[in-house]
């Protein structure tokens, strides 16, 4: 019985290098200002993706507070007030230009009613999670993407639907040359969310969190944007 050989090891390193090369030098298109997100925002089937706004903060704290959240995302215990104070920070970043730098889009689920008043004293439609991007190199052109959902609406697809548009919006608007999510390794709905965005399990950080009283490994997960402009294509 005859095998067939499998692609020579060089083959393989030039394929890979005139890949590389096809993307070009990293050019991410940083400053970028989304207050004109308010007004346009992303838009998936059942979702508006905008930038959070202070007035977010009712629906924000309703899963900020629940200790299956907090299990997984390393923000402390805060009561009403104290949240608000943290949605009113993170709704203050609008520009993205240097590292670490960030932006939050609330994910909007259209015809779910809000608990929040907005400034008019108004309810609109319900916050019931956000997504963030981050820049974690601007001279290398890469982004962070990281989200929470309420509980009470997990296992509807809405994670997913909103990841899939906000890494669009990294790889078309910001011009990302690669997107990595960092997640408790334990968090197994993420890992499964990160393999069906197409993202690839790059590596483990042993130990490299403490989190109520005890160390957390982290997954490393990855994905270029020529692959996902391979898996936006199927």
């Amino acid at each position: 019985m005859h095998e067939t050989a499998g692609p020579a090891v060089n083959d393989v390193d030039d394929e890979r290098t005139n890949l590389a090369a096809a993307d070009g030098p990293p050019a991410l298109a940083v400053p970028y200002d989304a207050t004109h997100l308010d007004a346009t925002p992303l838009r998936t089937e059942r979702m508006v993706l905008r930038p959070l706004l202070p007035s977010d903060a009712d629906d924000v704290y309703e899963y900020q507070r629940l200790p299956e959240v907090l299990r997984f995302i390393p923000w402390p215990e805060r009561d009403r007030e104290e949240g608000r104070q943290h949605t009113e920070k993170r709704a203050a970043w609008r520009t993205i230009a240097d590292d670490d730098d960030a932006l939050i889009f609330a994910m909007v689920l259209v015809g779910e009613p809000s608990l929040s008043f907005s400034r008019e004293g108004t309810k609109g439609d319900r916050v019931i999670g956000d997504l963030m991007l981050r820049v974690s190199s601007a001279e290398h052109a890469q982004l962070e993407i990281g989200w929470v959902v309420h509980p009470a609406f997990q296992g509807r697809g809405l994670a997913f639907e909103g990841a899939r548009e906000v890494l669009r919006f990294a790889f078309e608007s910001l011009r990302a040359h690669r997107v990595q999510a960092l997640l408790a390794s334990r968090n197994l709905a993420s890992a499964a969310l990160c393999e069906r965005l197409g993202m690839r399990r790059e590596g483990t950080m042993l130990e490299e969190e403490y989190h109520y009283g005890e160390w957390e490994d982290t997954a490393v997960y990855g994905i270029l944007r020529r692959e996902w402009t391979a898996e936006a294509a199927r």
